[in-house]
């Protein structure tokens, strides 16, 4: 048999698996019940929110963006394992906050949280429609994942199109069906996956290619002065640059609505406890940017497609190994992808029902909402498919896009839980601005001024506007202002 047979059989069975696990989960739970869906009734324990939490950052960005940067742009690559390690931090402070005040006003989102806080349905269906986008642009990273895996294992045999359709396919189904609870527990399997795969092909492929960890940056170094340095001549990237690639990711981390939500899903222990072990998935990354090291010089970039290609080009171009290892890699790739899918499908859904279509038709039932956010999982992936096949972004240029527009709702977030003085006019000025100048820099301007990120420079416009507006706008009494303060405090 092929060895890109083997592959395409054990991806397939890895798919499988996935959906039966997702489906299972959600077997005995209440269907009707919005809060199954939403929150999965609140009692997910360490050992599931542990992977549920990991799964946001074993993605497809690191499985395969992650080796591409550090093969294409080397230094900076290490950007990620920086704000893995430190984004999660503030989620021991403000998370049991934004699940106490949750479970006292059973609320599910981003967009109820504000809305309660700012007594503003404007915010609530600006938040709706940005997370819908941001999130959307974040699938597109997965989806993409899913279909150069699918891809380059079986030698071009499974389109781009029909890669990302076959996989993304499957999370929709068990999302729909099971809600929040179906994705904790593909996550738990897909997890356990990725970090077993990530370890063993990771130093396989390094000593493969330079016998020893310590020959591969010796050869680096040597051959390539300044790649492993950041703002250095031969560096690929300025300090300026790198440090606000770091401080957007790390400050909008918790905004993400797929983590942001998970605070009312737990206890606060249970949260607490989480920070505590979470910075452990920064190690699981550490083999993966050795591929990308370990790439350099060995392949061109010309003869691959994208750097997000290089894992999969190195397991079945250059490297001598058996069919399993490619079906091996190609399975946990697809549950890196799967696993960040699924929370980020479920959230997009609950924010964008929630935010927008409950503040437009306001006497929606329980039931009714439940139907709209199970439909809006095939809607979104739909939109998210779509420009996956036809976007030409790479993998990390889409999620740093993303996380450029979901930091703008930071100001509002910490402005609710540790002011009483921030307005709604305020916040609602501060998040259309920020996000219109992330998205002039991203799309339209040649370049950033002093090479800062977009996303911080749309914050400081943001944070800005918010503390003048606010100073302003005292006028309208807020009745949560104080409550929001006081809960979890």
């Amino acid at each position: 048999m092929a060895q890109w047979q083997i592959a395409m059989i054990m991806m397939i069975g890895y798919l499988i698996v996935a959906l039966f696990i997702g489906v299972l989960a959600g077997r005995n739970q209440d269907k009707s019940s919005l809060e199954e869906f939403t929150t999965a009734k609140g009692n997910l324990g360490l050992f599931v929110m542990w992977f549920l939490m990991g799964g946001a950052v074993f993605s497809a960005f690191s499985f395969l963006g992650a080796p591409g940067w550090a093969f294409s742009r080397g230094a900076p690559a290490l950007y990620i394992i920086t704000y893995t390690a430190f984004a999660i931090l503030p989620w021991y402070i403000i998370g049991p906050k934004i699940g106490a005040i949750g479970r006292k006003h059973n609320i599910y989102t981003v967009a109820g949280f504000l809305q309660l806080r700012y007594s503003s349905r404007v915010i609530a269906m600006i938040i709706g429609i940005v997370a819908l986008l941001a999130s959307i642009q974040y699938l597109a990273t997965q989806m993409k994942g899913m279909a150069y895996i699918f891809n380059i294992m079986t030698e071009g045999r499974i389109p781009f199109w029909l890669g990302a359709l076959l996989s993304y396919g499957i999370v929709v189904v068990y999302v729909a069906t099971g809600g929040l609870r179906a994705a904790a527990w593909s996550d738990v399997f897909q997890g356990i996956l990725m970090i077993v795969i990530s370890w063993t092909v990771g130093l396989t492929i390094v000593n493969q290619l330079h016998d020893s960890v310590p020959n591969m940056f010796r050869n680096l170094t040597q051959d390539n002065p300044g790649f492993l340095q950041i703002g250095a001549e031969g560096s690929t990237m300025s300090t300026m640059a790198y440090t606000t690639t770091i401080l957007v990711s790390t400050i909008g981390f918790l905004m993400w609505p797929h983590l942001f939500s998970k605070s009312y899903a737990t206890k606060a222990r249970t949260i607490k406890k989480t920070v505590l072990v979470y910075p452990m998935f920064a190690l699981f990354l550490i083999p993966l940017l050795f591929v990308g090291f370990s790439a350099v010089n060995v392949i061109q970039s010309d003869q691959i497609g994208s750097p997000d290609e290089i894992l999969p080009y190195l397991i079945t171009t250059v490297l001598t190994l058996p069919g399993w290892v490619y079906g091996l890699v190609g399975a946990g790739a697809l549950a890196a992808a799967m696993s960040t899918a699924d929370a980020i499908t479920h959230s997009a859904s609950l924010e964008f029902t929630d935010g927008l279509i409950r503040n437009v038709k306001r006497d929606l039932s329980s039931k009714t909402t439940l139907l709209i956010m199970r439909i809006g999982v095939f809607v979104i992936g739909g939109l998210a498919y779509f420009i996956t096949v036809f976007g030409g972004q790479g993998l990390i240029a889409l999620l740093l896009g993303a996380y450029g527009s979901i930091v703008q709702f930071a100001p509002g977030v910490y402005g609710a839980l540790y002011s009483k003085k921030i307005t709604a006019p305020a916040v609602i000025t501060g998040l259309i601005s920020g996000t219109v100048v992330n998205y002039y820099f991203q799309l339209v301007a040649d370049s950033p001024p002093l090479d800062i990120n977009p996303g911080i420079l749309g914050l400081i416009v943001n944070v800005g506007l918010v503390v003048l507006i606010s100073a302003f706008s005292q006028g309208k009494e807020m009745p949560m202002a104080e409550e929001y303060r006081k809960i979890g405090s």
